[in-house]
């Protein structure tokens, strides 16, 4: 059930923004130029996607790792529930539809001549140039935190050697120690997904580690999903998962952290010494996007109807560094970001009005063995507080406390399908279901 309901979804969000792809006569006489940075959710849906519908167009994209490991959905396996290889796919799919994949760093980017430098000093020129780097991190926003630390005191917010670093910290861990998760104000990639770990983590520790907690520093009062992940830790892990939310008296944003003896430091003063320190630093853009003019401050500004550049003609950003108002910065948000991106190139590149984008996210969230909780809601241009423009949510949707047992499970198995699906989509590669993965003995109450 919980595959077909994803299913569903998917196919909600794909109707709303795929409807410019379809039905399309061929593409002008003369070959177009479409150059992608950045190959997780948004860009290599974008690559894939123009490809599929306008064969003759020639795309290229550019991403420095030659196998992509999400982050998305790697809290399942810092929590011990699948398997790491889940987590990492090849490009070979996108290649096979004629997509272009160059295996390098993209170093700058000239809007005025559109062209691309990369780190192997080759150019690339383009037409359209679609920029989604995914984040970077503010290293100096907390003292003793750097890129170095993070290999001791992992952030586990890329996929990869991250992920595995935390999941090895929390194995080798001594039963009794404290795990300290640090969160950062908003915005930030995937925003409920520090309580997800929470409770992943929480469970794991429940089986192997009973004498160890979990800490929640949190620079925010309040967070994503808040009401149903309260539920969930006083129901699952009272005596395992210490929450401590910011407010005008008591400041729980970490300000200062030592990797020799695992001391963290909040703004209030508070010290705890952590065997496991899960430091998640504030974010920005990915670094090309603002070395290259593209942000205002940390982050880039979009034409919410079509995910074009508020700051150069030609360029979209999208993903985890553009500023998409209420629309989260999750996979399933750049992954339909990208969908209508491609159906707004090509309509460009054919000389027809594009339709206004229209968007969908849903962000699921594991909370412990059979029990899952999720967000979602549509998005389209409108207008926000202040007659701003920006993205207007509609059908928003949100997991309760007190939902059954049943809808909490049909919640659960959408989790394990959603992830299968999305890469299925985003890669152009068939990937069975997850729960063939999941380890068998982790799943206890």
């Amino acid at each position: 059930m919980g595959l077909d309901l994803t299913r569903r979804e998917f196919g909600a969000g794909l109707a709303l923004a795929m409807s410019g792809l379809l039905a399309r006569p061929a593409l002008a006489r003369g070959q177009a130029k479409v150059v992608v940075i950045g190959g997780g959710a948004g860009g290599a849906t974008v690559a894939g996607a123009l490809k599929s519908s306008i064969p003759a167009l020639e795309v290229t994209l550019i991403e420095p790792q030659s196998q992509y490991t999400s982050c998305f959905f790697s809290n399942p396996y810092i929590g011990g529930l699948i398997n790491r290889d889940v987590l990492t796919h090849g490009y070979a799919g996108l290649t096979h539809l004629g997509v272009k994949v160059v295996h390098d760093r993209a170093d700058a980017i000239d809007t005025n001549k559109k062209t691309v430098t990369l780190r192997n000093k080759s150019i690339l020129d383009y037409d359209r140039l679609v920029v989604a780097p995914g984040i970077d991190f503010k290293w100096d926003a907390i003292e003793g935190y750097s890129e170095e630390v993070a290999q001791t005191m992992p952030h586990a917010w890329r996929g990869g050697d991250q992920s595995y670093a935390l999941r090895k910290r929390l194995e080798t861990m001594e039963d009794g120690g404290t795990v300290v998760i640090a969160v950062p104000k908003m915005p930030y990639r995937c925003p409920p997904g520090p309580y997800e770990r929470a409770c992943l983590i929480a469970n794991y520790l429940q089986q192997a580690k009973p004498k160890s907690k979990v800490i929640i520093l949190d620079a925010k009062l309040t967070f994503s999903k808040q009401a149903a992940f309260l539920e969930a830790f006083e129901h699952y892990y009272k005596d395992i998962i210490e929450l401590n939310l910011s407010n005008d008296i008591d400041d729980f944003t970490v300000t200062r952290v030592d990797p020799g003896d695992g001391a963290i430091q909040t703004k209030a003063g508070l010290t705890i010494k952590a065997a496991v320190g899960n430091i998640i630093p504030p974010q920005t853009a990915g670094a090309i996007a603002v070395q290259s003019g593209l942000a205002d401050g940390d982050w880039c500004p979009i034409e919410p109807d079509s995910f074009q550049s508020a700051k150069a003609p030609g360029v979209y950003v999208l993903g985890d560094s553009a500023i998409a108002a209420d629309m989260p910065k999750s996979a399933f948000s750049a992954h339909s970001q990208g969908l209508g991106v491609a159906a707004h190139i090509a309509a460009e590149l054919e000389a027809r009005r594009p339709d206004p984008g229209r968007y969908r996210n849903t962000c699921w969230s594991i909370v412990a063995p059979d029990d899952a909780i999720k967000i979602g809601a549509d998005y389209a241009a409108g207008v926000l507080a202040g007659n701003k423009t920006g993205l207007v949510p509609s059908n928003a949707f949100v997991s309760k406390p007190g939902e059954s047992q049943q809808v909490r499970k049909i919640v659960y198995d959408e989790t394990f399908a959603w992830y299968p699906t999305l890469i299925t989509q985003i890669f152009k590669k068939e990937m069975v279901g997850v729960p063939a993965a999941i380890k068998s003995g982790n799943l206890k109450r």
